[in-house]
This record gives structure tokens, C-alpha cells and sequence, in this order.
């Protein structure tokens, strides 16, 4: 978690540093919302793979057993996906600072598409984590009166 967050304040200085020197934010106006779409779009299917992936390593009733490659692939996406999400967050919070603070009508329009980015960026973070969380194998119950590690006599 706290690469995470170091990531993010990396990506917000690169970003508040970026925007802020060269005029570079009126040479790319208007923010374009393809950003927050593919964020949001990614979200949405790692949150079904989160949910999907936990039932089925939890086998649950109606789901299909999980192959062992297919959850390490998940856990591999979930975790570059929180890391794209912590760099888009960061770097969204500052240019939408910079946004906010910076006084003409063309940065004012931009808010919506820097703030829409920032919570699909979140959101990414969090469909990630809980990608991570449901990749991990439940602890097994304590079973009473097993004798599968007493030993056995036999040499």
C-alpha cells in the first residue's frame, strides 16, 4: 500500500510540475475523456474478476473449480492495475489542483474531465486491491481428531 501512495505523490508532483511550466496544459485543451472511460472500463472487469475469481477459489456452490495459472495471471493484473491506478490518480489530483487554482474559463471547463478521471482512478485502485484479495487461497479449517500427522509406525 504504500508503494501505492508514494506513486501517487510522485505522479502528482510530475503532474502539477508538468502543466505548470510551458503553458503545456493550454497546448493539450480540452482533456480528453478517453482516460477516465479506460479507467473506468478496467475497473469494471477486474471488479467481475474479483468477485467471479473469489467464488470460485472458495468454491462456492454453482462455481467452476479455478485453474492455479489463471489466478496467478489475476494477481499479476491486479497488481499492475493498482500501480496504473495510484500513477493516474496522483497525476489527476494534480492537474485538477492546478485546475482549481489556476483562474481562466478554459481551465475551469477541464475540471469535470480531471475530477471524472481521479475517481475512475480510485476506483481502479480498489477493484485492484480487492483482484488481490480474492486471489489468495482461504486458510483451511482445523479439523478435529486428524491423524494425518501422527506418524504411522512404518519405517
Amino acid at each position: 500500500m504504500s508503494t501505492l501512495i508514494v506513486a501517487a505523490l510522485a505522479a502528482a508532483a510530475v503532474g502539477w510540475l508538468l502543466i505548470s511550466s510551458n503553458d503545456l496544459f493550454y497546448r493539450i485543451s480540452p482533456l480528453p475523456w478517453t482516460g477516465a472511460g479506460v479507467l473506468a472500463v478496467l475497473t469494471i472487469a477486474e471488479a467481475y474478476l474479483a468477485q467471479n475469481t473469489s467464488a470460485r477459489i472458495q468454491r462456492k456452490p454453482g462455481a467452476l473449480p479455478v485453474q492455479p495459472l489463471a489466478v496467478a495471471r489475476f494477481a499479476a493484473l491486479a497488481k499492475a492495475s493498482s500501480l496504473v491506478g495510484a500513477l493516474s490518480a496522483g497525476f489527476s489530483a494534480g492537474l485538477l489542483i492546478w485546475l482549481l487554482l489556476e483562474p481562466t474559463d478554459e481551465a475551469g471547463s477541464s475540471v469535470p474531465v480531471a475530477a471524472t478521471t481521479l475517481v475512475a482512478a480510485i476506483a481502479l485502485i480498489s477493484a485492484a486491491l480487492w483482484l488481490e484479495r480474492s486471489c489468495r487461497v482461504p486458510d483451511r479449517p482445523e479439523r478435529e481428531g486428524d491423524d494425518s500427522d501422527r506418524p504411522t509406525g512404518r519405517h
